[in-house]
């Protein structure tokens, strides 16, 4: 019975955020930040670090990167409170726990003890919540895109580009709503 367990069920873990995930196949996206099928390995060959050196310029924008990440957070975490879309809540609560785990690959990344707060505000109005979410969606990502190309560092460039990955994601996602709404 063990053997058979053993044959099916295998680790894996994300080579952005470093989590772990027990399945017998990867997910198609980190079920933690998103991070698409391509940084999905078996846990035994996985090697993530986020131990780096950071040039001034990365250093620069992986201090943007966290704040960006704690922003939006704090954003979708506040509409999945207060949006009147029970869809939307599940939506921005499933966001905001993704976008807090961005936050913590930079804490890892800065070496800091711990993610700052944030103070965002946000709607009522699940269609207001969305345009916002499109925004932050779409300035994140011509964050990242430059950044990366900025980057002197290979692994801080491979996360800013998975980011570009996984928030074009969440771009498609406020989309794909905005347009049911009206």
């Amino acid at each position: 019975m063990l053997a058979e367990v053993e044959k099916m069920v295998k680790v894996w873990r994300c080579l952005i955020c470093g989590d772990p995930y027990i399945g017998d196949a990867p997910p198609q996206n980190c079920p933690f930040c998103g991070a698409h099928l391509s940084y999905i390995k078996k846990a035994t060959q996985a090697v993530v670090s986020f131990d780096v050196t950071l040039s001034e310029k990365d250093r620069t924008n992986a201090e943007h990167a966290l704040q960006v990440e704690v922003s939006n957070s704090t954003f979708y975490l506040c509409a999945a409170e207060k949006t009147n879309d029970d869809e939307g809540k599940l939506l921005f609560k499933a966001l905001g726990k993704v976008e807090a785990e961005h936050a913590s690959i930079w804490k890892k990344i800065l070496k800091l003890s711990k993610v700052p707060t944030g103070s965002e505000m946000c709607h009522k109005e699940n269609r207001d919540n969305l345009r916002e979410s499109h925004d932050r969606e779409t300035r994140a990502i011509a964050f990242y895109r430059k950044a990366a190309g900025e980057s002197d560092n290979s692994r801080v460039r491979q996360i800013f580009e998975a980011l570009v990955e996984i928030e074009t994601d969440h771009l498609h996602l406020s989309e794909a709503r905005l347009k049911r709404t009206f």
